[in-house]
């Protein structure tokens, strides 16, 4: 009906004002249903220089050192859970050279609590064996654990490992008697002239069974993916890689059901700023999509997997490159960004996730030596 312009002026001024207040509030109740992600820095009495997430060794050695009481606690081999599922536990670990911090959730706000130094060192220390690649981490999950080995150097002269070590410890009958756990250990060379590059191995599930994926390098100038896989009980090998690409290594950003289809998926970050997606299948691996413009952060850093709100399929937190930003990247149909969220600074020492839902909050490593935490479903970080 037309708008008769003549009447809507003769009416009173109350009715006038009411008339556009109703209006007001009509337009913008779509945009208070959309929630802004919220930014806050981290009040740390030092540079961080490194960062570890619930699916860390750091953070399962802090849940069961006695260092800290957290309820809910979910650490260890849980029921329910199958080998080749990493342990995981409800806190991150922060720290540089002045010292630590424990992070942790309660009611969806990020607490902190200092640590030393030397403790940090202690709860950190397992996380490369005896005989590893210095600096490298390994993968844990059960009586399974999986490190890189073998000290060499890439064909450009960078340092690489030889092959994969996997230790996975036997079964053994109740005894009164102090006898010590018997552990079967193997070797997995990466294969033809390839090496392994130094990026922690990721432990997964492939259908029944416990399965590693590994970054390797190939010749000077070229990297690729390696599925290290045991089928129908045999002996561990490399029963799967990808094609040799051109550059740096691929970092494995995650590794998770994206797509929503049943099968795991593996997603990469390179050194030129493309997300790839695999679907890993026992022996193969199939390329997925992929999507340009992100970076892979500092050498092994971690970088988050979370889901949305109100669930839905894993999404990816990846940072932006070139500029102070993260994307959310989801893969339902294809690869494409839900959300992107301005930081101070680029994120470079890694992205965790605490939390889970509407309680989800992004931990982030900035350049600068802080750490942001983003509510990306919208509230108080």
């Amino acid at each position: 009906m037309p708008l008769d312009r003549a009447a809507y002026r003769r009416r009173a001024p109350g009715v006038r004002g009411r008339t556009l207040a109703v209006g007001l509030v009509l337009f913008a109740a779509p945009l208070a249903a959309r929630a802004e992600p919220g930014v806050r820095i981290l009040d740390l009495p030092f540079k961080v220089r490194a960062l570890r997430g619930p699916r860390s060794e750091a953070a399962v050695s802090v849940a069961t050192s006695g260092l800290l009481t957290i309820a809910g606690a979910k650490v260890g081999q849980p029921a329910g859970r199958q080998v080749g599922d990493e342990e995981s536990a409800p806190i991150a670990l922060v720290w540089g050279e002045a010292g630590g911090a424990v992070l942790a959730l309660a009611d969806g706000t990020v607490t902190v609590r200092p640590i030393g130094r030397e403790t940090v060192d202690g709860l950190t220390a397992a996380e490369t064996p005896r005989g590893a690649l210095p600096g490298s981490r390994r993968a844990l999950s059960g009586p399974l654990s999986a490190y890189l080995t073998g000290r060499t150097r890439a064909a450009d002269g960078s340092e690489a490992a030889s092959v994969l070590t996997i230790r996975e410890r036997q079964p053994m009958a109740v005894s009164t008697d102090p006898k010590p756990v018997p552990v079967a250990t193997v070797t997995v060379p990466a294969g033809g002239e390839a090496v392994f590059a130094p990026l922690r191995p990721r432990l997964l599930r492939l259908g029944d069974r416990p399965a590693l994926l590994a970054a390797t390098r190939s010749g000077a100038d070229a990297g690729g993916l390696a599925l290290v896989d045991r089928p129908d009980g045999t002996a561990w090998s490399v029963t799967a890689r990808t094609p040799p690409q051109p550059g740096p290594p691929l970092k494995i950003a995650g590794v998770a059901d994206f797509a929503g289809s049943g099968q795991p998926q593996a997603a990469t970050v390179s050194a030129r700023g493309v997300l790839q997606l695999w679907t890993l299948h026992p022996g193969r691996i199939e390329p997925a999509g992929s999507a340009e413009g992100y970076a892979a952060g500092d050498g092994d850093s971690d970088l988050a997997v979370t889901a949305p709100n109100g669930g839905g399929d894993p999404e990816l937190a990846l940072p932006v490159a070139g500029r102070p930003e993260i994307a959310l990247v989801t893969a339902r149909g294809s690869l494409h960004e839900r959300l992107r969220v301005p930081l101070p600074a680029p994120a470079e020492t890694g992205i965790v996730v605490l939390g889970e839902g509407a309680a989800t909050r992004l931990v982030i490593g900035l350049a600068d030596g802080r750490v942001a935490v983003v509510a990306p479903e919208g509230g108080t970080p």
